[in-house]
């Protein structure tokens, strides 16, 4: 890896903060208060799905009388295990109790953060690529970066919003009461609502993880099943659920959950790697237009992280609309008198940001064993989401929506890095020290201003009251990375613009899903 001392004392910080700041969310979601929505939502299943052609897509049986020898087992079940729980079984309850797509979610940071670790290098100075079909060699995969994480993201995210407007809208068909309302020999440790309980949403989320993480962390499968048998039982102890509306959530969530597997196995993100072939390409096209090209400044030289990932399939616009509206035009000129006073600028920060400039640098610079920006930004939303009491089908829509964003953020952002291969500060004056490393890819334009100019747009939408707080955030997670040395001026303005016009296709898509 290529560090300087600064560097290294640098990132010894990150990691200590990164570290701390996860303790915090955990400690501080542990005592979240349990999911008790303002509005159930009764009419979600409406709702316009992602990828489903309709709800009902897949077919859900009728639940069995509730009248019957096979139901009155089934709230036996539930007395039975609320003979014999224990102090962990109801912390447990009160732990998943916070909400299914809320948990998932932070679980999903947490992997991202474990993930977050670039391979290092053969003996030979070659690289090894990590390989999904066999997730526990070395070095493991995934290498969970940026736009890795946007993606896992964003297909959980819209994967769970699908299941559960197809569970909400069985759940209006049948109409079978919650086991509390038919029965109140036992007691109940959650709120009460009027939603139907059939098919469990809570175990609809937890058949969508199941299957998704086996395609973007193949080497969890056991942690997983362990968590996901965990949140079904918590339901059950809760007096929330009985057994015939676990079951038929958990198979709906991974019916659902195959067909996003099926396009993510189909968007190109298998192929963002490249060849040296393309690399060696994409650099000569540069020199070739007389702008000198960027290069690795790892040693050995590192290969350039994923080159293709803007060729990946989007989810809210076509890849006509990514070239023809959301590419930014060309970076200033390397021999550009713009350019240089680009350059100076940051030198300038490199060696004199304020103490106020470098905690901002910190506080936004989500690198190596964080959740990444994309994990950030589904920190603060989450934070925000708790506070609005959302039903879990407009959790999972608000979550979409970000992280569909961000993924296409990520997409147009690596698009126009590998279309102009622009030098970074450091490399063409080597006095640049950065203060958090050194990405390794091109400069223009700037993922942490793309990533949070779309978050920051979609999540203005979803929460209108926070809109000028999201676009105060965005401006300075964008100005972090000119304070950090890492990016020019440019990079973070064009990056903030393109990321703010992905979002607004977001915000498109949520004025017209029905769930207004």
């Amino acid at each position: 890896m290529y560090f300087n001392i600064k560097h290294i004392t640098t990132a010894l910080l990150i990691l200590f903060v990164a570290a701390s700041c996860r303790k915090e969310i955990k400690e501080r979601t542990s005592n979240t208060e349990l999911l008790n929505p303002a509005n159930i939502d009764a009419d979600a299943g409406a709702w316009k799905p992602i990828l489903l052609a309709s709800p009902d897509e897949f077919p859900v049986a009728a639940p069995g009388a509730t009248s019957g020898p096979t139901y009155t087992a089934e709230i036996n079940e539930i007395k039975s295990y609320q003979q014999n729980m224990s102090v962990a079984d109801k912390d447990r309850i009160k732990y998943w109790g916070a909400g299914a797509v809320l948990r998932w979610n932070e679980i999903m940071r947490d992997l991202v953060a474990k993930y977050n670790l670039p391979p290092y290098q053969n003996p030979d100075g070659t690289y090894p690529v990590p390989d999904a079909n066999n997730p526990f060699n070395n070095p493991q995969f995934p290498f969970a970066n940026p736009p890795y994480a946007s993606r896992a993201y964003a297909y959980i995210s819209a994967a769970q919003y699908d299941a559960l407007v197809a569970a909400w809208y069985y759940k209006k068909l049948y109409n079978r009461s919650a086991p509390y309302k038919i029965n109140t020999t036992f007691t109940t440790y959650l709120p009460q609502t009027n939603l139907p309980s059939y098919p469990s949403e809570d175990a609809v989320v937890v058949g969508v993880m199941v299957e998704m993480l086996k395609l973007f962390f193949p080497a969890e499968q056991a942690k997983i099943q362990q968590l996901a048998t965990e949140h079904k039982n918590a339901r059950l102890m809760a007096g929330m659920n009985v057994r015939s509306d676990i079951e038929a959530g958990e198979a709906l969530g991974r019916l659902v959950a195959q067909k996003f597997v099926t396009r993510a196995r189909g968007d190109r993100a298998g192929a963002a790697v490249g060849t040296p072939a393309i690399w060696q390409q994409m650099e000569t096209q540069t020199a070739a237009t007389g702008e000198t090209p960027w290069t690795s400044l790892e040693s050995p030289k590192r290969p350039p992280m994923l080159p293709l990932f803007g060729r990946v399939k989007t989810w809210l616009f076509d890849s006509t609309t990514l070239v023809t509206k959301l590419r930014p035009g060309p970076p200033p000129s390397t021999k550009s008198d713009k350019f240089k006073k680009e350059l100076d600028e940051v030198l300038y920060y490199s060696k004199h940001a304020t103490r106020e400039q470098v905690a901002i640098v910190h506080f936004w610079a989500d690198g190596l064993v964080t959740a990444t920006p994309p994990g950030h930004w589904n920190a603060i939303a989450a934070d925000d989401f708790i506070k609005q009491h959302y039903s879990e089908v407009r959790w999972a829509r608000n979550m979409a929506l970000l992280n569909m964003s961000m993924m296409d953020a990520a997409i147009a952002c690596w698009d126009a890095k590998f279309y102009y291969f622009n030098p970074r500060p450091a490399q063409m004056n080597p006095e640049i020290k950065t203060w958090t490393g050194l990405p390794n890819f091109p400069s223009y334009t700037s993922g942490h201003s793309t990533f949070s100019g779309a978050a920051a747009t979609i999540l203005g939408r979803i929460i209108p009251e926070r809109k000028t707080a999201y676009e105060n955030m965005a401006l300075e997670a964008s100005l972090s990375r000119l304070y950090g040395a890492i990016h020019y001026r440019s990079d973070c303005e064009e990056g903030l613009k393109c990321g703010n016009a992905v979002g607004s296709y977001a915000v498109a898509r949520a004025n017209s899903d029905g769930a207004n």
